[in-house]
Formats: C-alpha cells, structure tokens, sequence
C-alpha cells in the first residue's frame, strides 16, 4: 500500500492551494482553544506569584484593583494620590516595613518608578551592568527597556511629558542610566527606577535655578545692582541633574505633602499584619489591601470569560469540522473518473480507500504537528505577551 500513500502525498502536493486552506483551518481549529488556555493559566501564574509574594499594599481609598496594578505593575492612566506623610506616619508605628511607590510617569514607553533601595532588596533584583543609583536624577532600567531602546549605563533617558502644552513650565527630565537590570520574566524589566524624590522633580514639586552671578550666566541677566541680580525670561529650570548643578536643586513645600501612589508594606509578622489592617480597615481616605485576594477576584472573571471564549470556539470547530467534510466529500465527487481509471488498470476498493485516507491522513498530520509547534512557541513566549498587554 506504499503506493497509495505516495500518490495520496503527490495529490496534496499538486493541490498545494487547496491543501494550504486546509491545514491552517485544522491547524487554527485545534490552536487557538489550547493557546487561549495556555495563555490565560500562565497569566493566572505569573499574576499570582508576583501578588503572593507582595503582603499588604497601602494606597488611597478607591479602586482596589487599579492600587494593585498601579503598585506591582506600575500601570494605570491616572493613580489615586496620597501625601507622604502616610508613609512616615506609618513607618512610626513600627509594625512593618514599609516601600514608597510613584509611578505616575513614562520614558520612552516605559514606566518611571519613584522608589527607595528596599524595593530592590524585597523583589531581589540585582544589577547586571553599572551601579546602583546614588545620585538625584539618576535610574536603573530593566533589561527589556535597555534591549529595546539599545541604552546601557552611561546613556541618558528622557521622561516624557504628560501633555503637549505645559504651561506650567516642568519639562521633560533627562536621566543618567546609572545601571542595568538583571532580567527576571517580571513587570520590572519593563520599568525605569529612580529616587521618589526624582518624581517629584518631575511632578515639577522641585527645581534648580542658574547661578546668575557665575561668568556664563550673562545671558539669563536682565540686570546688575549692587548685590541684586535680576535675571530675564530665558532662566528656564534644568531639564538634566548634573554633578555641577545638583546643589541649587531644591523643593518648594515640605515634602510631607508630596505625593505617592502606593505604599507596599512588609510585616515580619502574621500578627503584625493584623494589627495594621485594623489600623486602616475603618480609615476614611486609606486602604490597606491583601494584593493576592483582589487578584483572585479579577482571575475568577477572566476564567468565567475563558470558558466562554473557549465554548465559542469549539463551536466554531465544529462548525469548520463540517466545513472540511464537506470539502473532501466534493472532492471525492469531482474524483470519479480518477477513480474510474484507477479500478480499471487494476487497483482495488481498498486501495482506493487508503489513499483517500492518506491525503485525510496527511491533512491532519501537518495540522497537528503545526498546532504543537506553535503552542510550543506560544508558551514560550507566554510571560513577554503578558507583560507586553500589562506595560500598554
């Protein structure tokens, strides 16, 4: 029957348009509900590992869910604000650690994240090239955003503005890259980290000035008298934090009042825990939320939708089933006389029926083997599609 199969193989060969349409129906029938699945449990893990291994998160009162992306994805459009005297109110009592968290900003389509040194240690990141950050206006990046802008320590990145007119005169900051993050498949090679303080220069809370009285400041002075120096419009505040200009940087307002959008809190304890979610369960304008159980919420959801997409799509499988018997019964048709031919040079029923097989056979094969491959390929590159969907 070795004949049957290769003639099987030179008819899908011939018919390579035909056979093209269906090996990708087949193989787009058995793909897309595995990789819908695969995808939504390997989010589901990826979400929870990183939730599970943040205790408390502390923010303002109002969305849980945009505190717990904002704070351990650092995505969200316009997070809910709170002054930082709640972190040194809360760092008073002692009960935990606690890590400040701005992000509000972007570079270059990623995100800025204001924090301390203690986030790096609590999430274990570690420097792969450079140094740590030390200075005011400098960052570490993560190593998707230093592959993908081509930037190594060294290098300068630019804070994007949040509108086009800022008639406030806060420009954009350009920021030393002080050092390269390790890559960890997580939401923080996807950011750049700074000082909060660094945020706050940003949010345009501080600034520095010219030295008027230096040599090459004669073209931002209006004027000279005795010991007063008028400067004119063009003295601009600095768009870059360099080792010369670093002192004249100052900020307006006590930094009591300067803003943060989350708080991630670490209690050495079980204890410890309970006693501050009292602290805050009943307060007015705080919220201090368990990231783990407001992620369970949201996956219960996604998988309720996943089923659904799930169910649609053996629906239109069945549908494409029957799409694909019909093409092979008309098909076969249209082959009565190719048929005719073949019984009359000698070939059997049963001949006839394995190569009828073997072009179904073969059909199948390919798709399945298609099918594998790119779910293979899929759950490979699983944890980049979800952080690409988390850092839009």
């Amino acid at each position: 029957m070795s004949g049957a199969l290769f003639l099987g193989w030179r008819y899908l060969a011939h018919h390579r348009f035909k056979s093209s349409i269906l090996v990708a129906s087949i193989t787009l029938m058995l793909f897309l509900p595995a990789a819908t699945r695969l995808l939504v449990e390997d989010s589901a893990t990826a979400l929870t590992a990183r939730a599970d291994a943040t205790p408390l998160i502390l923010g303002a009162r109002g969305g849980e869910l945009e505190l717990v992306l904002n704070t351990l994805y650092f995505h969200a459009e316009s997070p809910a604000e709170f002054d930082n005297r709640i972190l040194k109110d809360a760092q008073a009592t002692g009960l935990a650690d606690f890590i400040p968290i701005h992000s509000q900003f972007r570079a270059q389509g990623a995100s800025i994240v204001g924090t301390s040194l203690d986030y790096f240690e609590f999430r274990g990141l570690r420097i792969a090239d450079g140094r740590q950050m030390g200075l005011l206006g400098e960052c570490v990046i993560g190593a998707n955003v230093a592959a993908r802008l081509g930037l190594a320590p060294g290098d300068s990145i630019i804070s994007s503005p949040e509108t086009v007119f800022d008639i406030a005169g806060v420009y954009p900051l350009k920021m030393t890259i002080a050092g390269v993050l390790e890559a960890t498949g997580s939401a923080d090679d996807a950011a750049v980290f700074v000082d909060v303080r660094t945020t706050w220069i940003i949010q345009g809370l501080g600034h520095g000035h010219t030295d008027l009285a230096s040599p090459g400041a004669g073209a931002a002075v209006l004027s000279r008298r005795d010991d007063v120096i008028t400067a004119n419009a063009s003295l601009t505040e600095y768009a870059e934090i360099t080792p010369e200009n670093i002192q004249a940087f100052h900020f307006h307002g006590s930094d009591e009042s300067f803003p943060l959008t989350g708080i991630i809190v670490v209690p050495p304890d079980q204890k410890s825990g309970t006693l501050l979610r009292g602290r805050y369960q009943d307060h007015e304008l705080l919220q201090l939320i368990v990231p783990g159980s407001v992620l369970d919420d949201l996956l219960a959801t996604v998988f309720a939708v996943q089923n659904y997409v799930i169910l649609g799509l053996a629906i239109l499988s069945l549908a494409t089933v029957a799409v694909i018997t019909l093409v092979f019964l008309l098909s076969q048709q249209l082959r009565k006389g190719e048929f005719y031919t073949l019984s009359r040079i000698g070939a059997s029923r049963r001949y006839v029926a394995v190569l009828i097989a073997s072009e179904i056979g073969f059909v199948f094969a390919i798709s399945v083997l298609l099918a594998a491959a790119l779910t293979a390929i899929t759950r490979h590159f699983a944890m980049q599609i979800l952080q690409t969907f988390l850092t839009l």
